[in-house]
C-alpha cells in the first residue's frame, strides 16, 4: 500500500526569509506581537501609518520587526489621547521636515504641548481623588442613620456635626427643591 504526501500550498510554506534587521512578519503575527487586530491594521496601513516591506506570492502582507515598535508607538499615542489622524499628522510633520532638526523641533513641540496638557488632567484627576476620597468618607457615616429616616432630610442632617457636605454628595440633593419640605 503506497501512501501518498500532501501537496506543499501556501499555507504549509516555511515562513518568508528574514530581512537584514529581523524576520518578517505576516500581518496576523504582528496583529499577535502586538495585541491589536488583523482589522486595526489594516486601517494603520489605509492611513500610511505603517507600510508592509512587500507581499508574498501568496498575497500576505509582510512587515518588517520594526513594524512592532511602530504599533506600539501608535497605541501609545492613542492612549495619550491622540486620535488616527493626529498621529498621521505627527508623520507628515516628520518626513515632511527639510532638515532633521525642524523635524525634531516639531515633533518636540508636540510632545510638549501634549506633556503640558496631561499634567493638567493629572491635577484635575488629583483633585476628583481627593473629592471621592472625602465623599466615600462622608457617606460612610451615613451607615448610622435610622431606617425609617427620610431621604429629604439628608441635607440638613445633623450627624455631620457642620462637617461640609462633600459636592459628589451634596449633587446627588434634589435640584428642584433646594428646600426640602419638613418632616
Amino acid at each position: 500500500m503506497s501512501v501518498r504526501l500532501p501537496i506543499a500550498t501556501e499555507a504549509f510554506a516555511p515562513p518568508p526569509p528574514v530581512d537584514v534587521a529581523g524576520e518578517v512578519l505576516r500581518v496576523g503575527d504582528l496583529a499577535t506581537r502586538t495585541a491589536k487586530t488583523v482589522r486595526a491594521l489594516h486601517l494603520y496601513e489605509e492611513l500610511g501609518l505603517l507600510l508592509p516591506i512587500e507581499r508574498s506570492k501568496g498575497g500576505y502582507r509582510l512587515y518588517a520587526a520594526s513594524a512592532v515598535l511602530r504599533v506600539k508607538w501608535i497605541s501609545r499615542l492613542q492612549d495619550l489621547g491622540f486620535s488616527l489622524p493626529d498621529i498621521r499628522a505627527i508623520l507628515q510633520a516628520w518626513e515632511g521636515s527639510p532638515r532633521a532638526s525642524d523635524a525634531n523641533a516639531r515633533i518636540r513641540e508636540i510632545y510638549a504641548q501634549k506633556l503640558r496638557d496631561t499634567d493638567e488632567q493629572l491635577r484635575r484627576l488629583s483633585e476628583l481623588r481627593h473629592e471621592l476620597d472625602r465623599s466615600v468618607e462622608y457617606l460612610s457615616t451615613c451607615n448610622v442613620c435610622d431606617p425609617e429616616r427620610l431621604i429629604s432630610a439628608c441635607p440638613q442632617c445633623d450627624r455631620h456635626c457642620g462637617d461640609a457636605v462633600p459636592e459628589m454628595v451634596a449633587g446627588l440633593h434634589n435640584a428642584r427643591h433646594p428646600h426640602p419640605p419638613p418632616t
